[in-house]
């Protein structure tokens, strides 16, 4: 992806731009967890972006219609352009541009959303460097295997049958991982599961 020079020594920053204030504050939570090293701006329409020099972001999030009504801007940065469609239909995206469909049910969201992110940015691996204390191994083995089949999609009663232990266990250490991460939702551990390795975005 194209990245400014003068924002890679600093916080990278991500400019949203919808005029569906609720989904714009969703999607921001969701690239939050995706991406805690980014600043995420959220504006409601392309004035307010023009307003704050939008030369300073390095990926635009953009309803459909912003696009449209803004194709030379949009067309002009391409590659840092990623535009929210209602569809996952691949005919009906914008030619050139990546989509994100965000009427979709949130394990869907949340997969296509790393995927582009993983893709976009070689595997993670030209992404900026995590905080320290995100890199740091918090987990023991045990809550490891068993965020994985939670980010999976398993309930308590088929991790309790996979890794053989009660069912209390499992809860146990459910709270544990949430407690030791401070993370609040299954959707926020899913994404710490995958950024770091322990699941595949594609068994999400």
């Amino acid at each position: 992806m194209e990245h400014p020079s003068h924002i890679q020594a600093h916080r990278p920053l991500i400019a949203i731009i919808d005029p569906n204030t609720l989904a714009a504050i969703g999607l921001k939570q969701l690239l939050q967890n995706v991406m805690p090293v980014a600043t995420i701006d959220v504006f409601g329409s392309m004035a307010e972006l023009t307003a704050n020099r939008p030369e300073r972001y390095v990926h635009y999030f953009v309803a459909m219609n912003v696009v449209l009504e803004n194709r030379p801007f949009f067309a002009s940065c391409q590659r840092r352009t990623i535009v929210l469609t209602l569809s996952i239909d691949d005919t009906l995206q914008l030619s050139g541009f990546h989509s994100l469909c965000i009427n979709q049910p949130e394990r869907g969201l949340l997969q296509q959303l790393l995927t582009l992110v993983q893709h976009a940015h070689g595997q993670g691996h030209n992404l900026p460097p995590m905080p320290s204390i995100l890199t740091k191994k918090l987990l023991t083995d045990r809550e490891i295997e068993v965020m994985a089949l939670v980010a999976q999609g398993l309930i308590n009663k088929e991790i309790a049958d996979r890794l053989n232990i009660g069912l209390t266990t499992v809860i146990t250490h459910r709270k544990n991982i949430m407690d030791k991460l401070g993370l609040k939702s299954v959707s926020a551990l899913t994404i710490y599961a995958v950024m770091h390795g322990y699941v595949d975005v594609s068994q999400i």
